[in-house]
Order: C-alpha cells, then sequence, then structure tokens
C-alpha cells in the first residue's frame, strides 16, 4: 500500500513539472547574469588567470600524465628534495613560460573582447566571424603551447624518483612517469 502511494506521489509531482514546462514556465538558462560581463565568453576570474599568465588547465594532458610543471615544482622544492641547480633551471622554465603567457593571455583577452564586441556593436558577418574566431583561437593554441612545452621542459630536469615523488605529492594516481629522454610514439589506431 506504502509503495503504491509513493509511486501515485512519484507520477503526481512528474506531471505537474511537465505541466509546468509545457505552460511556458521554462527553467532560468545557465548563461542568465553573464550578460553583464565586460566580455562574454570570460569570467571575471577567467580573465584576471589569463592576464597573470595562470594555466587555465591548458597543461592537463601533461600534468595528468606524469610531465611535472614548473610552478608546482617550484612549491614543492623541499620536498622533492631539489638541488640549487635543479631549482635555479626549474625557476627559468617558470620565468620564461609566465612572461610568454601573460603576454599571450593579454593577447587573447583582447581577441576575445573584440570578438564580443562584433556581436554587441552589431558589427559581425560570417567573414568577421571567421577572422576573429580565427584569431582568438590561434593565441589559445599558443597559450597551450606555452604552458604544456613548460612541462616538457621541467619533467628532465627532474630524477626519475624526483618524477615519481611529484606524482605522488599531487595525489595522482598512474602506472608509469616518463623517464628522461623517453619519448613514445603515437600508437596505431
Amino acid at each position: 500500500m506504502i509503495s503504491r502511494l509513493l509511486i501515485a506521489g512519484i507520477a503526481s509531482v512528474v506531471l505537474a513539472a511537465s505541466s509546468a514546462a509545457d505552460n511556458g514556465h521554462h527553467a532560468a538558462s545557465p548563461y542568465a547574469g553573464e550578460e553583464s560581463r565586460d566580455t562574454s565568453s570570460l569570467s571575471g576570474k577567467d580573465v584576471a588567470d589569463l592576464l597573470d599568465g595562470k594555466g587555465w588547465g591548458f597543461a592537463k594532458p601533461a600534468e595528468l600524465n606524469g610531465y611535472p610543471g614548473p610552478s608546482h615544482v617550484l612549491e614543492l622544492s623541499e620536498k622533492l628534495k631539489l638541488s640549487a641547480e635543479q631549482r635555479t633551471q626549474v625557476q627559468a622554465v617558470f620565468d620564461r613560460m609566465a612572461t610568454a603567457a601573460r603576454e599571450t593571455g593579454v593577447k587573447f583577452v583582447g581577441a576575445e573582447r573584440l570578438l564580443d564586441a562584433a556581436f554587441k556593436d552589431r558589427a559581425v558577418d560570417a567573414a568577421i566571424l571567421r577572422q576573429r574566431i580565427d584569431a582568438a583561437e590561434v593565441l589559445r593554441a599558443e597559450l597551450r603551447h606555452i604552458h604544456l612545452a613548460a612541462h616538457l621542459e621541467t619533467t628532465p630536469i627532474l630524477t626519475p624518483e624526483q618524477r615519481h615523488a611529484y606524482v605522488q605529492l599531487r595525489g595522482y594516481t598512474m602506472q608509469h612517469t616518463p623517464q628522461h629522454g623517453q619519448h613514445h610514439a603515437p600508437k596505431a589506431e
């Protein structure tokens, strides 16, 4: 008896929700509230991170596959027992990456703002759309390259033991970490 009442109750809730949707009661867009952003495609935090040279998740293919990032290596330098020479080398990688990422981040934010402005100003057509998207995506690709290349450059500076410790300290579980000079050819599909 209780299960029939429960089923009847659930069915009435489902029917009521369906009826409300059919009567024009639609849920708000997940974008509601974002229409006042300076740049529609970027949050304030996104802009700040990009202008500051932050990774924005671009280096995940390296990070999650055992290629340490210079920023995190420096943060973990004591636990990784970096030598003074290693610290100097990793700091140089980080400095180059941060400078290039900030410079490119400024350009990328600018490109996104130009794309956004074309729509805000009602000055967009197919040609402008293609040009502005292409400009922004070239810069996004450059940002990914900057961050991924820094991981690639950092990895051989560390010993295999340090790379293993890095993976553990970052909380990752993986079967192996890349060895110095170890490169794998892509697997044939």
